[in-house]
């Protein structure tokens, strides 16, 4: 009877050390070498105490924390980061790296995978002497980090590294940066899949630029990539047309993809974080109203104007001048100008607006002052086989019609006329509607009319017959668009 009460006695015991060990396993699980963050709670003449979320408490050497100056600068409350040096049921030790000097630091350095301090002291043969732990190491090129610098540049510098092989007593020592930055981001990175999927919205910062677009920092040492085309709505040539370094921008997950090698790639969109430029473009933009854009795009029909980021409109050639005829965009425009027009039309379905350059300007023809019977002075824009073109007013042309012009005296006279002549005639019909000015002879009573509506049908049905350019514009527009898909 005694000895099952004994018995059941020591099953108890047993039962309640087990179930403290698993209450009270050594350092809540923590690893030499494992990352935390923590809030200092405490500070005393040697030690700093942090709270790292665990049953223990972590402490540090407070001359661990002094700065360069050997002054404090952290007090409770501040947030730290250090590395687990050891763990036990009775404490936690932190630093900020390995410390001490010696073979033993550095044995003990690399058996917890704990980071070590070192000075660049040199570049040499395949990479560079750092100076750790008073001892003398060597970091190969392409363990220096993961992006690439200057060699020179990083002379002198401290840095974290880890050592990864010790042979010969400490006369051969090989440490890392790189797997220092690789084991943070496979851990950060592990971190951040567990919650991120294609579709999320996420904000990061741009950290480096590229011919192909720009990375983004989205936990530490884990960046995504934003090609240039998603870079913005807008037509950019390089990746710093749309962001700088150190830019804090929002970004929309595409894919999440992991190769043959098991690296894993973000790729980005910012523009599509941003929305569609196109969605309510109504409540944005408004036919017959003047506004300023960016010409983007030169093409034989005319020129591309940004009005907002990603959203184009187009201006044909015969929209750009009251005053001369243009036959090409260069004319007048090149790609980077600001220039205002005046929205025509917009067609939101068909991602098109049609824009003009002369009517921002004004219409010459709203107010025009040109009565029948009254003598000018106009200067010539051009012969045609239907007659004399006269630029009579910025934007407003008459025509001396060829019939006009072999029954006047004067005939011999206009036909030597050129480009740019003066040249002084009267005026015999005015047509606002149709903007057609008939002109004569200086000092003609017979005003010819036949004549003058002949040549004016004519030179339309001329025209009519070199083709639509407002469909052949459409057509070459469709066709660019589908080149560029």
């Amino acid at each position: 009877m005694v000895e099952d009460t004994v018995s059941q006695s020591q099953e108890n015991d047993d039962d309640f050390a087990a179930m403290l060990a698993q209450h009270e396993t050594p350092g809540d699980f923590l690893q030499p070498g494992q990352k935390v963050s923590g809030t200092i709670i405490a500070v005393t003449a040697d030690n700093v105490f942090v709270d790292i979320g665990v049953k223990l408490d972590g402490i540090m050497e407070k001359k661990d924390l002094l700065g360069l100056d050997g002054k404090e600068d952290f007090a409770p409350g501040d947030t730290i980061e250090a590395w687990v040096i050891s763990s036990s049921a009775q404490e936690v030790r932190l630093a900020r790296s390995m410390t001490g000097s010696g073979l033993a630091a550095l044995e003990n350095a690399q058996e917890a995978a704990v980071p070590v301090e070192g000075r660049v002291v040199a570049v040499c043969k395949g990479g560079y002497s750092v100076e750790v732990l008073g001892k003398t190491a060597f970091c190969p090129g392409s363990q220096i980090g993961a992006s690439t610098e200057d060699a020179a540049s990083l002379v002198g510098r401290t840095m974290q590294f880890l050592v990864t092989r010790m042979e010969n007593r400490g006369r051969n020592i090989v440490v890392s940066r790189r797997a220092l930055l690789e084991r943070e981001r496979t851990k950060n990175l592990e971190s951040l899949l567990e919650t991120l999927k294609a579709g999320d919205t996420i904000e990061g910062r741009i950290t480096r630029l590229t011919s192909f677009g720009a990375f983004l920092e989205l936990a530490p040492s884990v960046e995504g990539m934003v090609h240039i085309s998603e870079l913005s709505w807008s037509r950019v040539g390089s990746a710093d047309e749309a962001v700088s370094l150190g830019d804090l921008v929002r970004a929309k997950v595409l894919r999440i993809e992991k190769n043959d090698k098991g690296q894993v790639r973000i790729a980005l969109s910012r523009k599509q974080a941003e929305g569609d430029p196109w969605e309510n473009i109504s409540e944005r933009l408004h036919a017959g109203a003047v506004v300023q854009g960016k010409v983007t795009r030169l093409a034989p029909f005319g020129a591309f104007v940004e009005l907002l980021p990603g959203v184009e409109g187009l201006t044909h050639l015969s929209e750009m001048s009251w005053s001369k005829r243009i036959t090409a965009a260069e004319e007048v425009l090149a790609v980077g100008d600001t220039i205002s027009v005046k929205i025509k039309e917009i067609d939101a379905g068909s991602r098109r607006i049609s824009l003009s350059l002369r009517d921002a300007e004004g219409d010459p023809w709203q107010d025009i002052a040109f009565t029948v019977g009254q003598t000018v002075e106009g200067t010539v824009e051009g012969q045609s086989k239907h007659g004399l073109f006269v630029t009579l007013a910025p934007g407003i042309t008459g025509l001396l019609p060829l019939g006009v012009m072999k029954k006047s005296g004067q005939a011999g006279q206009y036909a030597k006329l050129g480009r740019g002549d003066a040249v002084t005639l009267t005026i015999q019909s005015v047509d606002v509607p149709l903007r057609r000015i008939g002109l004569a002879p200086e000092g003609e009573t017979n005003l010819h009319a036949s004549d003058e509506e002949n040549a004016w049908k004519q030179h339309a049905q001329s025209k009519a017959s070199s083709g639509d350019t407002g469909i052949m514009a459409q057509a070459l527009q469709k066709a660019m668009q589908k080149m560029e898909k």
